[in-house]
């Protein structure tokens, strides 16, 4: 089973001894993502990753991993002589391909699909890849995932037999706008977070669909997006695009959490927008140790002139000769 940290709900964050890092991590944890969606998200690799909950978990701040149950060992049933290999791993199989999404086994067997596709699928008439798209069983079913024709993905979703698996290999290597947006319309296969991920990796991704999976997420969640280095930049500039949509639209507690947890970071991609008076309020009653937040909130032409002065006021400032002049020469001060 794939760990997903779980926040402690009675733990207040504030008082423990984070680093920016571990503070912004821990924002991100809502009990509902593993590892590899985290790792996706913050652009850690697992590892670092792994090491970073760890730590929470020790300060308190994270539940602990569940102990795996280890199921005992019973010998297998002798099979039948004639029994073939597919029959005896029906039923077991998508769930092997699943945990083996990015070892290099499943990247071979994703290059036998494709060649299977290119040599004996590919040359088929149109019409006639559409029909045996909708009823084909492994390994077509795989391989007729490449197609590039949509008709074809369509029946490929329509295939009594396609799972997550079959959705992922869509995902990442289909590349017409319609054939993505069929995937698209399949809540079940959108909501999980392999298809999810390949889809950001997606350059053809098409900008309605961007907005209907990501437009409800946290203004956090959508700006790990529009800075991720594993998505193309047609995909990240859709991201700054519903940021500053969605921000002019949030509450200000979403606002001072995004502006926070980046370390104001995220202000580069707000140029032009305003902080409400909630936001504003909220922000004015934090205490400020963060230069990099300080100075960049510094340099954001639209940070209110309460906030500038609240700034001023901190000790991180009073001792920090260019800081200070930094925010003496901010057009909101007074």
């Amino acid at each position: 089973m794939t760990w997903r940290p779980v926040p402690r709900a009675e733990v207040d964050a504030r008082s423990l001894p984070l680093d920016p890092k571990q503070g912004y991590l821990l924002s991100r944890l809502d009990g509902t993502l593993d590892i590899p969606t985290l790792a996706a998200l913050t652009g850690l690799g697992q590892d670092q990753l792994t090491g970073m909950l760890r730590d929470l978990v020790a300060l308190g701040a994270v539940m602990p991993e569940p102990p795996v149950a280890r199921p005992r060992q019973e010998a297998p049933p002798p099979s039948h002589p004639r029994e073939s290999q597919a029959e005896r791993t029906e039923g077991g199989g998508e769930a092997e391909e699943d945990t083996e999404e990015y070892t290099p086994t499943a990247a071979a067997r994703t290059a036998t699909h494709r060649q299977l596709f290119e040599q004996q699928l590919h040359p088929k008439p149109v019409d006639e890849r559409v029909a045996l798209a909708r009823i084909a069983v492994e390994p077509e079913l795989s391989a007729w995932c490449f197609d590039p024709t949509a008709e074809v993905i369509r029946s490929v979703l329509e295939n009594p037999r396609v799972g997550p698996v079959h959705a992922r290999l869509i995902a990442a290597h289909h590349r017409t706008t319609a054939g993505l947006e069929a995937l698209g319309g399949r809540a079940g296969f959108t909501n999980d977070a392999g298809v999810r991920r390949a889809l950001l990796q997606n350059p053809l991704l098409p900008a309605s669909l961007y907005r209907r999976l990501w437009s409800s997420r946290r203004l956090a969640e959508q700006y790990l997006v529009a800075t991720s280095r594993d998505a193309p930049e047609q995909v990240r500039a859709m991201a700054r695009d519903l940021l500053r949509a969605s921000f002019t639209q949030r509450t200000g507690e979403e606002k001072a959490e995004l502006i926070l947890t980046t370390e104001g970071r995220c202000l580069a991609s707000l140029v032009g927008l305003t902080l409400d008076g909630h936001a504003t309020a909220l922000l004015c009653r934090r205490t400020y140790v963060s230069t990099l937040l300080i100075q960049n909130l510094g340099r954001w032409s639209a940070t209110p002139p309460q906030l500038i002065a609240h700034l001023r006021r901190q000790d991180a400032v009073k001792r920090n000769a260019p800081l200070r002049q930094l925010l003496e020469r901010h057009p909101n001060a007074s």
